[in-house]
């Protein structure tokens, strides 16, 4: 497996499995990932919220751990990275305002690389217009705005658990789906997974 250099875009009240899994899972593996948040630089770190589904009629959401950032947004060049992760939580309702997070994530989709977005991460992928003809599967809840974005949703398993590919964008509803969405990510980078 040749090692790819993945950035991931955050924020702070990103969901805390979704960032602290895939980010610690793809290091793992032997992948180098960026993560880095607008108007921070590496070493500050963002708070996180963790979401639960626990019988409302939506998710709760409970203080989380804080993220520490290893890479400064205004420094990093998007031409460099091969591939792309958006975690969900709140972070991408208020990333999805910012141009340059717009710009970096058009740049990945026009150049055919991989992209992986989870949760409330299709929020900021409408935003940036590059759903168009693409089928997803968000968080309920952002399946308007996909729709509206000119993409269709693929509905969650009952158990949140599952993940969907679409070329080289892999979605999943949320964080129960990080064993497939994590595995269908691995595959479309290259990265031979062993049963």
């Amino acid at each position: 497996m040749a090692a790819k250099k993945i950035l991931m875009l955050v924020g702070d009240f990103v969901e805390d499995y979704e960032v602290m899994v895939p980010f610690q899972m793809l290091l793992m593996v032997g992948h180098e990932v960026s993560a880095v948040c607008p108007d921070k630089k590496a070493g500050d770190t963002v708070a996180t919220a963790i979401h639960d589904f626990e019988g409302h009629q939506t998710y709760s959401e409970k203080p989380g751990h804080n993220f520490s950032l290893n890479a400064t947004f205004d420094e990093i060049d998007a031409a460099s990275f091969d591939a792309l992760v958006i975690p969900g939580g709140r972070a991408p309702e208020y990333l999805r305002l910012n141009d340059k997070v717009l710009d970096i994530v058009r740049h990945f989709a026009e150049n055919d690389k991989p992209i992986a977005a989870i949760c409330h991460g299709p929020q900021i992928l409408a935003a940036a217009g590059v759903l168009k003809g693409k089928t997803v599967c968000p968080y309920p809840a952002c399946g308007p705005e996909v729709v509206i974005g000119g993409g269709e949703t693929i509905p969650p398993s009952s158990t949140f658990d599952n993940a969907h590919v679409d070329g080289k964008l892999v979605t999943g509803p949320a964080w129960p789906a990080h064993p497939a969405w994590i595995r269908s990510f691995l595959e479309v980078l290259g990265t031979k997974i062993e049963p």
